[in-house]
């Protein structure tokens, strides 16, 4: 596996954990569905993003590169989405100016571009579609 798949892999660990984390925050202690809704945004996007890096490593050329991309930017985006809503959820205050918006995105563009790979990817073993 090549050295930023296995990065983005361990990212989508880290923001798996992140969002189970905050899930239990939101629920026992503070931050309310503002804190669950980040939290369900960072296990949804880590999950795709893994997903989407076990598509791009069977892929080659563009497909690949594309659904590498893809996977990051969930992941990125996914992360500033959320680090937003939890600040205003448990701080009170924004992250950024703009980094919900951003972040929503972002998220956006990566499953864009995990369409795209996949419309790129090689055929089947037969050749057939």
């Amino acid at each position: 596996m090549p050295l930023l798949s296995r990065l983005l892999t361990f990212l989508a660990g880290i923001e798996g954990a992140a969002g189970v984390a905050l899930a239990a925050i939101a629920t026992h202690a503070a931050g309310g569905e503002v804190l669950a809704l980040g939290a369900q945004f960072l296990i949804l996007h880590a999950a795709g993003a893994v997903a989407t890096l076990a598509l791009a490593a069977r892929g080659t050329g563009a497909a690949r590169g594309l659904m590498t991309v893809a996977a990051a930017a969930m992941l990125l985006g996914a992360a500033l989405f959320s680090g937003d809503l939890a600040m205003r959820a448990l701080a009170g205050t924004k992250l950024l100016w703009g980094t919900a918006p951003y972040g929503g995105s972002t998220m956006i563009v990566g499953w864009l571009a995990l369409g795209v790979g996949g419309l790129l990817g090689r055929r089947g073993r037969t050749g057939s579609d």
